[in-house]
């Protein structure tokens, strides 16, 4: 159950794809060569296969607690949780004013791989602080940065996010937790469930961000207002030492992700839950989306972080378990799984899937540093809207690929996969809330489908069309199949594109019939823009004479990736000139027993 960080393939997903060197020129990341990003994703290697790998395992078997009312972490835990902070590694993208390490986003989702590969359930305590600091850097007031700021930026206090109330999921408009002013402040009341890392042992203090409602709100969305809650207050002294009136009801009982606690907090039983308004009132949802907007990239990370762990276990237990002999010599001697070729399809797969995910994700950080930093207004504008489009791409695709990669991976083990021993059904059952939380694959269908494209009638989407065919007109090398599929996909895509942009408003149900189809076929093409990116730039290496045989490696994968995943686009494309209309017409009549 051991890991290794995939370091040679985030250098090069650095380097080639996500434009280091034009990182670089950003003001205020002058510093980011390759041999720091070396150097940095070397010690992050390290530490995850060394310090978070080894108690992932028995983090799942052992899980968080309930004891008196306080959530006690798996054994290792704060051990490691004070590693990481003392290592500075809790505040890597952020500014060194507030305590940073001042890194690009680009540098943080690479090492973030290697945390929620090595141990998911460690890795998302701090994925939730880091949205509570762009929180309250994008909306807290002066004296609210000076008081929460640099605590969450160095890991000595967590922040939470929290949304979800038993009767209001990812229906927002349906929150109901209340906001009464009192003074300076405010007193909350209500109950939240799901919250990760609602309540643990690691910190002394954790600082909750709470959607609730004033008492002159205006019902749905529009009236919720967005309070920082922490567990602790301060005494007259100025230290945190006052337990606020947040209690920690339960811990959920999970089907994975064992040692992350999952929390059901209840605010103001004793009607003295302390909370301070952050952002103006009723603008909870645009506070509350600067958060999500960075969990859902980093989930998206977790889709395709945690399936490369599990291909790994899957490669290492295909090359050591003898089983049947080979396929073209039946009488001679058995051999290792992974000789045989139905599991060399599975591995390839895999492989394929993950390095594009990877490349993916790396390439949209990429743009949310150009966006938030290029000196050229035009270059930020063109960033901002790679970054609207993949963002849901991101955690929508490499979610659901990742559990369908980690379910190939335990297929690989046969029955012994089904087993708790071997480690593969641990990895399925954290995978498998990764298209859940943070957002479904549906709601980020229906953003992509819905908000992202009719709302300017297509013109955001076929921008990014646009700046993709630009840039694989500059791709060299390419064999003429794989660029003519690549192109035939943009253009199909841009085709579906002004289809579904041209539906009048009474159609918006056979548009969200199609979304989940829609998405995914913007997924395959644009892992396939970077796997003909990589081929490209692996071949240029190959022909200056390089002679690592990774770069060779590189080329096949793409060629793998063009012949079984890129022609998958043709049935989203059948999907979605098809099914439309019979699932917009459902009778629900339909769905019961007969």
């Amino acid at each position: 159950m051991s890991y290794t960080a995939p370091t040679k393939d985030l250098l090069f997903a650095c380097l080639e794809l996500a434009d280091l060197e034009g990182i670089q020129q950003l003001p205020g990341y002058e510093e980011v060569n390759q041999e720091l990003v070396e150097a940095i994703l070397e010690e992050a290697g390290k530490f995850g296969s060394e310090v978070l790998a080894p108690i992932n395992h028995s983090g799942d078997i052992q899980g968080a607690r309930l004891v008196d009312g306080q959530a006690v972490t798996a054994d290792g835990w704060k051990e490691a949780y004070k590693q990481f902070i003392e290592s500075g590694w809790n505040g890597l993208p952020f500014d060194p004013e507030v305590g940073g390490q001042g890194l690009p986003w680009v540098i943080s989702t690479a090492v973030n791989e290697i945390w929620h590969a090595s141990n998911m359930s460690f890795a998302l305590c701090p994925l939730l602080t880091q949205g509570a600091i762009e929180a309250v850097l994008a909306h807290g007031s002066e004296e609210q940065k000076e008081t929460y700021l640099a605590k969450l930026v160095s890991g000595e206090w967590t922040g939470t996010m929290n949304l979800t109330e038993p009767q209001a999921g990812s229906d927002l408009a349906a929150v109901r937790a209340k906001a009464k002013p009192n003074g300076d402040h405010y007193l909350i009341s209500g109950q939240k469930i799901f919250i990760t890392y609602g309540d643990h042992d690691m910190t002394e203090n954790i600082i909750h961000l709470v959607l609730a409602r004033l008492p002159d709100a205006p019902e749905g969305v529009k009236g919720i207002s967005l309070f920082i809650v922490p567990k602790y207050l301060q005494d007259d002294s100025g230290k945190w030492t006052i337990r606020n009136d947040v209690k920690t009801l339960k811990l959920e009982h999970k089907l994975g992700i064992h040692a992350s606690p999952t929390a059901v907090l209840g605010y103001g039983d004793d009607d003295s839950a302390v909370g301070y308004l952050i952002g103006g009132e009723h603008q909870g949802l645009m506070c509350m989306f600067t958060m999500m907007n960075v969990a859902r990239h980093s989930v998206g990370v977790q889709g395709y972080a945690l399936a490369d762990r599990a291909y790994q276990q899957a490669v290492e237990y295909a090359s050591n378990r003898t089983q049947g002999a080979a396929i073209d010599d039946p009488k001679g001697g058995r051999v290792n799984i992974i000789d045989h070729p139905d599991v060399q399809r599975l591995l390839w797969t895999q492989k394929c899937r993950n390095e594009a995910l990877r490349a993916l994700a790396m390439v949209s950080s990429s743009c949310m540093d150009k966006s938030e930093r290029h000196t050229d207004e035009s270059t930020r504008n063109a960033a901002n809207d790679m970054v609207e489009i993949l963002t849901p791409i991101v955690k929508g695709y490499s979610t659901e690929l990742g559990l369908e990669n980690v379910s190939l991976a335990l297929q690989i083990h046969g029955g012994m996969g089904f087993m708790e021993e071997t480690g593969a059904a641990q990895h399925y059952r954290d995978q498998r809330i990764t298209p859940i939380y943070e957002g479904t694959t549906g709601i980020q269908a229906l953003d992509l489908a819905g908000r992202k494209l009719l709302r300017d009638g297509g013109q955001l989407a076929q921008r990014v069309i646009g700046y993709i065919k630009q840039d694989v007109q500059t791709l060299e090398g390419l064999e003429e199949p794989m660029q003519r599929a690549l192109t035939d996909g943009l253009d199909q895509l841009n085709h579906v594109v002004e289809v579904l942009a041209a539906q009048p408003a009474e159609n918006m149900r056979q548009i969200a019939a199609v979304s989940e189809p829609y998405l995914r076929l913007w997924g395959i093409v644009t892992c396939g823009w970077q796997m003909a990116k990589s081929a490209s730039r692996a071949k240029s290496r190959i022909a200056a004479g390089d002679t690592d045989p990774f770069f060779a490696t590189k080329v096949r994968t793409a060629e793998f990736y063009f012949s079984s995943e890129m022609p998958q686009m043709h049935t989203m494309l059948d999907r979605i000139n098809s099914s439309g209309d019979l699932i917009a017409a459902t009778n629900i009549d339909d769905f019961k027993v007969a």
